[in-house]
C-alpha cells in the first residue's frame, strides 16, 4: 500500500494489513463509479470473505494502487478482475476519511480518489463478477442511494464518494468514452 500525506504526497509504502491495523494508516485508495447508458449506477455487495468490510454494499469497485502504478490504470485493472468489466475512468475528486470495520476490528484510513466511468449497455449487461471480491451487483438510480450509510447496509465512505462523483457528473462537460 502507497502511504500518503492528506496532500497526496508518497511517504512510503506498508503491507495491506499493516496499512489497516489500528489506529490505520493513511493510504492512496480508489472509489470507482460506473453509470450504464440510462444513467443508473453499478452496485457491489463485497464479499463477506473480505478481510474488512464485507457483505456491505458500495460502489462499482474499491482498491489501491500497487506501488508505483498509475491511479487510472489501476482502477480500470480491477474493475475487469473484479467485475469482467472494461471502462475508461475520470477522476471526479478526492476526500479523506477514517473508519472503523466493527466486525474485524480493522481500519480504513485513505486519500480517496473518486472516479466516474460510463459503460454501453453490452458491457452493463456482461457483468462476471469474481465471488472472492463480489456477492453480488445491482444497477440503480443514483436519487434511490443517495446519502445512504451504514444504517443501511452501506460502505462508510459511500455518501461522500458518491457526492462527489454526482457532482463531477452534473458539472462536467466531458464523460468518459463508451
Amino acid at each position: 500500500m502507497v502511504l500518503v500525506s492528506e496532500a497526496g504526497r508518497v511517504l512510503g509504502t506498508a503491507s495491506k494489513l499493516d496499512a489497516h491495523e489500528a489506529p490505520g494508516q493513511l493510504h492512496l485508495a480508489f472509489s470507482a463509479f460506473v453509470f450504464n447508458e440510462s444513467g443508473e449506477m453499478l452496485l457491489q455487495r463485497r464479499a463477506v470473505s473480505k478481510y474488512h468490510f464485507g457483505g456491505i454494499w458500495a460502489n462499482a469497485c474499491c482498491s489501491h494502487p500497487e506501488p508505483g502504478e498509475e491511479l487510472l490504470e489501476s482502477a480500470e485493472r480491477r474493475l475487469a478482475e473484479e467485475l469482467g468489466l472494461e471502462a475508461s475512468l475520470v477522476e471526479a475528486g478526492t476526500f479523506v476519511y477514517r473508519a472503523l470495520d466493527p466486525a474485524s476490528g480493522r481500519v480504513e484510513h485513505e486519500l480517496d480518489h473518486v472516479l466516474v466511468g460510463v459503460v454501453s449497455a453490452t458491457a452493463a449487461a456482461g457483468l462476471v463478477p469474481d465471488p472472492e471480491e463480489v456477492d453480488d451487483v445491482a444497477w440503480v438510480q443514483p436519487a434511490d442511494v443517495a446519502g445512504a450509510g451504514s444504517e443501511r447496509g452501506f460502505a462508510p465512505w459511500f455518501a461522500e464518494a458518491l457526492a462527489l462523483a454526482l457532482s463531477y457528473r452534473l458539472t462536467s462537460a466531458r464523460t468518459p468514452d463508451l
